[in-house]
């Protein structure tokens, strides 16, 4: 990947110029991962190592705007509509024999961790838009009585 996590551990202020730079130096010597030795020696922790890693991927993985495709029907029989929500994937298409899921940024990482438990195919992962997916999840998984806008004031509660 082009960017780099402790660039991404820099920018959100989790991390200074100076912990990148040794960080990198006992990784240089361990050849343990980036996000392990910013926990250790730094006490970053798992969550913000997480994101910072999903906005790492995020930064360079495909978009998809979850309006303008309609996912296939395979694709979407392959989880249940409370998966969809509670894990915030919508299963577009088989592709060269992956799955892709769009998702969106924040759920990224419980997505990735939900596809690697539930779903039998390989996996790529699309980046949607939140209010876009939430729309797109309402659409092909409908929760009767639940909206979008609720779900976001849930998300948002559920992030502080």
């Amino acid at each position: 990947m082009s960017v780099r996590l402790g660039e991404v551990l820099v920018a959100r202020g989790l991390l200074s110029e100076a912990q990148r730079a040794r960080i990198l130096e006992a990784q240089e010597t361990s050849g343990r991962p980036f996000g392990v030795l910013a926990e250790q020696m730094f006490n970053v922790s798992p969550r913000d190592v997480e994101q910072a890693w999903a906005e790492q991927f995020a930064l360079e993985a495909e978009r998809v705007d979850p309006a303008a495709t309609t996912p296939f029907p395979e694709a979407l029989a392959s989880i249940e509509r409370r998966q969809a929500w509670q894990f915030r994937v919508l299963p577009m298409r088989f592709e060269r024999g992956e799955l892709l899921i769009a998702t969106d940024v924040v759920s990224l990482p419980r997505a990735m961790r939900f596809a690697g438990w539930r779903v039998a195919a390989p996996c790529r992962f699309l980046i949607a838009e939140p209010d876009a997916l939430s729309a797109a999840l309402q659409a092909f998984y409908p929760m009767p009585g639940f909206k979008p806008s609720e779900l976001a004031a849930l998300l948002k509660q559920a992030a502080n």
